[in-house]
């Protein structure tokens, strides 16, 4: 026998050319998929915790353990809720007039700030020279509580519904143009020169690649200053207002009727938490590359 019969034979059948065997797996297994940690759906868990919570406000007024002055019962809450509707708190006016009060002053500001923050956080993303001029100014005011300017803007624009929107517009400013201009940080630059490569001009770009990506970032900060502007709302209602959830809640607790102020911090929360969950569907809809919780 040769040497090169000898180390063929030596060989395992596939290395010396012969067939694998027949129960030798063809291919390997697809990768598993480890799905992202903190993904999938919380609702069952949200509806448990408030379900908890709401037993454990029953329990705790129920057994005495909290005089009903710091924290009523249910019960009484609901129907201060009841009275609120049929116009027999404070003032007179029925709860939904307040709610619409307050929802025209909150959502006006709004969306007046998402008109005007927008464009600013895209200029100050996009050039440094409208980065010099307005970050100065934006990053002075952001830190600053709505109460330490709302004695001038009364000052200046008096006590109608002008100082009101203006105060929240401020509140809702900020957020929304600091998380434009990120999101347009956050822009790759291989995205902009590929767009450069095939001549698109510098409003293409913006259009086209920029704001698309800018987009998730801006999304988030409108989410984050509606936030602002419903706790600006009981400042801004100090102002000489008639109507509105914050004033109901202000006077409520000049009379000290908790059950009306925790009727009042119950409608505000459930309004913005609904408004969250619209927006967050629109993120959905709007950037449906982009995982959102």
């Amino acid at each position: 026998m040769s040497s090169a019969s000898a180390v063929a034979s030596a060989l395992p059948a596939t290395a010396a050319g012969h067939p694998a065997p027949s129960h030798a797996p063809s291919q390997l297994p697809p990768a598993r998929v480890h799905p992202r940690p903190g993904s999938g759906s919380s609702t069952g868990i949200a509806a448990v915790t408030v379900a908890l919570l709401l037993l454990l406000w029953w329990g705790a007024t129920a057994a005495g353990w909290i005089a009903p002055l710091f924290l009523p019962p249910p019960k009484a809450v609901w129907q201060a809720a009841v009275q609120a509707w049929d116009g027999n708190v404070q003032g007179g006016l029925p709860l939904l007039q307040h709610i619409g009060w307050s929802l025209l002053r909150v959502f006006g500001a709004f969306l007046l700030a998402a008109a005007t923050a927008v464009p600013v956080g895209l200029l100050m993303g996009t050039s440094r020279i409208a980065r010099g001029i307005a970050d100065p100014l934006l990053e002075f005011y952001r830190p600053l509580p709505p109460l330490a300017y709302l004695p001038l803007i009364v000052i200046w624009f008096g006590i109608d519904e002008t100082a009101k929107l203006l105060l929240i517009w401020l509140a809702c400013f900020a957020p929304i143009a600091v998380s434009t201009r990120a999101g347009v940080a956050g822009v790759q630059a291989e995205q902009l020169h590929a767009a450069q490569s095939m001549g698109a001009t510098r409003w293409q770009l913006l259009r086209h690649v920029i704001l698309p990506s800018a987009l998730p970032d801006i999304l988030t900060g409108l989410r984050i200053a509606i936030g602002f502007g419903w706790t600006t709302l009981v400042a801004a209602e100090m102002v000489a207002a008639t109507a509105g959830l914050g004033q109901l809640v202000l006077n409520a607790s000049n009379f000290l009727r908790t059950d009306v102020v925790v009727m009042g911090i119950v409608l505000i929360g459930l309004i913005a938490y609904l408004f969250d969950l619209a927006m967050r569907r629109l993120a959905d809809a709007l950037t449906p590359w982009r995982a959102h919780r």
